[in-house]
């Protein structure tokens, strides 16, 4: 009954109804909170915060010239803004820590530490644009998975094809991944 509240609700969002946008959002934030969070607990980096995320996933969206059709378009294009977010936050983070001539000291943080986090965010995202290139429904698996938390029951709908299907493309998606940072891992040391 959820899923049709939520395509009834964007429907009627994309008719101009905003109060139906903002129910549909309420209908799906747990959830959008729920994909923050594990994307923000794989990160050392610890600047943005949870709600900050949603919050801002949310304002991309609404301001975006982009409707949502269903429930798991919606999360979709979710986890899309969630990743470009992350992305660039990670970005911002490096350039700050590399940028300037000062001397930045802590005593609590281990900047060698989070500098790494971030390489590695960036180092998954160009691996994920070159996947893109050799096979976008493989890397839209691993957005909607790793980015938004989706499971494979919803990506496997949203795809048309089944839920072993999916698997399959997850485990092929992070095989292809994980050569492709070790590759760029090499080159770089």
């Amino acid at each position: 009954m959820e899923v049709e509240s939520v395509t009834v609700l964007l429907n009627r969002a994309r008719a101009g109804d905003a109060a139906a946008g903002d129910r549909a959002y309420a209908l799906v934030y747990e959830q959008l909170r729920s994909a923050a969070h594990r994307q923000l607990r794989r990160r050392r980096d610890r600047t943005l915060c949870t709600t900050a995320l949603v919050s801002e996933a949310w304002l991309k969206l609404a301001h975006a010239d982009v409707d949502a059709r269903d429930r798991e378009h919606f999360l979709a294009l979710a986890s899309r803004a969630m990743r470009m977010i992350v992305i660039d936050q990670a970005r911002r983070s490096l350039a700050e820590k590399r940028g300037g001539d000062h001397l930045r000291v802590t005593l609590t943080d281990n900047l060698a530490e989070d500098e790494r986090g971030a390489e590695d965010l960036l180092a998954l995202d160009e691996a994920l644009g070159r996947l893109a290139e050799a096979d976008p429904r493989l890397a839209q698996v691993v957005e909607w998975r790793y980015f938004g938390g989706l499971t494979e029951p919803e990506i496997a709908r949203m795809l048309g094809v089944t839920d072993r299907t999916v698997r399959r493309d997850w485990r092929k998606a992070r095989a292809f991944l994980l050569r492709r940072m070790a590759h760029e891992d090499a080159a770089d040391a």
